[in-house]
């Protein structure tokens, strides 16, 4: 099972989660416009530190292809991880940044409301690489970071709908993972707010992670 962590921001945070056994390693990238962006300087720090086998996943929360592009370029992530709602950045428009940049591998987050949802991910199915399926508060420009779960019978019904590997987000933690991962089967599941230290900093809780990966990779 793999497994995804959100959202890193420093390179100490990058060498642990590594050591942990992390698979996917995410950072936040950003102009400022989002809270918590690193500057695109501050990623390629945190990028240098992650630990093989581990991988850097650049999330973008931007609809701007010209921005998201700029990442890619100067950052050059492992991973481009495309979060920006699906009414404002499109498959035609995920097509285009993959066509420019060959090997990039790139998640894109599919809100995970309703019936609508399992359409949304089929429309991006052979486009991106890998889909991930997230919480969505209808208007948010942004898909995720709500600290809540959703339907997972949709995500089930989107995984068997896709040809494309899934991971499914959304509230998980180490109280909940174990149930998720028997409901939905996924190829990985991610966390971020669950994980968190139980303060106002946004850091990582290394124990909460431990815990999280010993009983995603136990199934």
């Amino acid at each position: 099972m793999l497994v995804q962590i959100y959202e890193v921001s420093s390179a100490d945070e990058a060498r642990a989660l590594g050591r942990l056994g992390v698979d996917h390693i995410g950072v936040l990238v950003g102009d400022g416009t989002f809270p918590r962006e690193q500057s695109i300087e501050a990623a390629k720090a945190i990028f240098s530190a992650i630990p093989f086998p581990s991988k850097g996943s650049a999330l973008s929360l931007s609809a701007d292809t010209n921005f998201v592009e700029k990442i890619v370029s100067e950052l050059k992530p492992p991973i481009l991880h495309l979060g920006a709602s699906t009414d404002l950045l499109t498959p035609a428009q995920v097509r285009a940044i993959k066509g420019r940049f060959g090997a990039l591998v790139v998640t894109r987050s599919i809100p995970v409301v309703d019936e609508v949802s399992i359409g949304i991910a089929k429309t991006y199915d052979g486009i991106a690489d890998i889909l991930l399926l997230d919480s969505h508060k209808p208007g948010d420009a942004q898909i995720g970071a709500l600290g809540v779960t959703h339907n997972w019978e949709l995500d089930k019904a989107i995984i068997a709908s896709v040809s494309i590997p899934v991971i499914i987000a959304g509230g998980l933690g180490p109280d909940n993972v174990t149930d998720a991962i028997k409901a939905t089967r996924p190829l990985g599941v991610d966390s971020k707010t669950k994980t968190d230290k139980d303060d106002a900093s946004h850091t990582k809780d290394l124990e909460k992670v431990r815990i999280f990966v010993e009983r995603a990779k136990s199934l």
